[in-house]
């Protein structure tokens, strides 16, 4: 019930994450980026604990093969868990259980990887792979374009109703956080029209954040 994808930029160092699901606020349960680390997606009959377990292991000096691995090794029921991760290096590993739900995959490459379980078909994480790969600009642009990629080759096998970005930089929190709970409509382009709003403005927040007298004008009704 879930479609997702972890990559790199190769040129920042940047972590980003993009995940939608037909299931309610997939976002806040499958998506985790840890800046400096790396990126991971928990997905498929979720256990989010994965997520930070895998971020730390590559915290402590792990590949995230290796982190996956060991994962693996200490998480209960891990047949039923889908989990991908991209490190430092751009090396990127995933699971997929077997007992992952419909018509499950997976794809990746250097600085990216997708997974996906009750997908409409086998094709998806590699048309997302793809969408990362051949799009260009900031790593949140081509995250929205894997996403429209994988939704334009069937997506999930129903309709997607939340979705969610995630990227990190070089401070400790989120750079951008983007999430849409729930819509009948598509949750996808609902990312990517906040997208549009807050990428002009990312910046500021984090001038704002690590020095406020330095800080652009807020933009707001009484601030001069």
């Amino acid at each position: 019930m879930t479609f997702s994808l972890v990559a790199r930029c190769a040129e920042t160092g940047m972590f980003g994450l993009a995940i939608s699901s037909s299931s309610p606020a997939v976002a806040a349960r499958c998506s985790f980026a840890r800046a400096g680390v790396g990126a991971v997606a928990s997905q498929n009959v979720t256990d989010p604990s994965l997520g930070p377990l895998t971020l730390d292991l590559m915290d402590q000096g792990k590949t995230a093969p290796e982190a996956i691995e060991e994962m693996k090794a200490r998480a209960k029921f891990i047949e039923y868990r889908q989990v991908l991760a991209v490190d430092t290096a751009g090396r990127t590993a995933i699971h997929s259980g077997p007992n992952s739900l419909g018509i499950w995959t997976q794809a990746q490459a250097e600085n990216v990887a997708s997974g996906g379980n009750l997908l409409a078909n086998e094709g998806i994480p590699q048309a997302i792979v793809d969408g990362f790969l051949s799009a260009s600009g900031h790593v949140g642009d081509r995250l929205i374009a894997a996403m429209r990629a994988g939704l334009a080759a069937g997506g999930e096998a129903g309709p997607v109703h939340s979705a969610g970005m995630k990227i990190v930089d070089k401070v400790s929190w989120p750079v951008a956080d983007l999430r849409c709970d729930w819509t009948e409509d598509c949750p996808i382009e609902a990312i990517a029209t906040a997208w549009d709003i807050y990428k002009p403005q990312l910046d500021a927040y984090i001038q704002r954040a690590l020095d406020p007298r330095e800080a652009p004008a807020y933009g707001v009704p009484g601030d001069e």
